[in-house]
């Protein structure tokens, strides 16, 4: 599981804000050796088995699997990138897990070094569109963290 070992975000880091503008590149549903997994909570997996119209159990069962107790999209070894990109672009963008909807917010990288080592060289959506503010990044960053509380559930 991903370690957070900072949950909160750096204040002066981002007391201008950030711009970014998702590209649809999908480089972020690719794996990237530590961070493979998609984890998610229970309020995920309905999410998905609404979208998909199909029951929850249905859902975890067919796509699902658990590491360390923790429920994760399943992986393949020789497809290691979401199984729901294709062409690029996330196929089921509606339904997708908190964890995707909260990128590239996540605490751990509200930093000048995190930011700049894994989004900056990674996400070619950094620097683009909107300019999100303080507050906007502190809640986004506090709903990722929420969820992270909540990937054992």
């Amino acid at each position: 599981m991903p370690v957070n070992n900072n949950l909160t975000p750096d204040s002066n880091f981002i007391a201008n804000g950030l711009r970014f503008e998702c590209q649809g590149s999908g480089k972020c549903c690719s794996s990237r050796g530590e961070y493979g997994f998609v984890y998610l909570t229970k309020f995920d997996r309905q999410r998905f088995a609404k979208f998909m119209k199909i029951t929850t159990s249905a859902f975890t069962k067919k796509f699902c699997a658990k590491h360390n107790g923790i429920w994760h999209l399943r992986s393949d070894v020789e497809k290691p990138d979401c199984q729901f990109l294709v062409k690029k672009q996330c196929s089921v963008y509606e339904a997708r897990p908190t964890q995707c909807r909260t990128w590239p917010f996540w605490p751990e990288v509200l930093n000048a070094k995190s930011w700049s080592k894994e989004v900056t060289g990674f996400c070619p959506g950094v620097g683009k569109g909107k300019t999100w503010t303080s507050d906007e990044i502190k809640k986004i960053a506090e709903e990722d963290k929420q969820n992270t509380l909540n990937f054992g559930t």
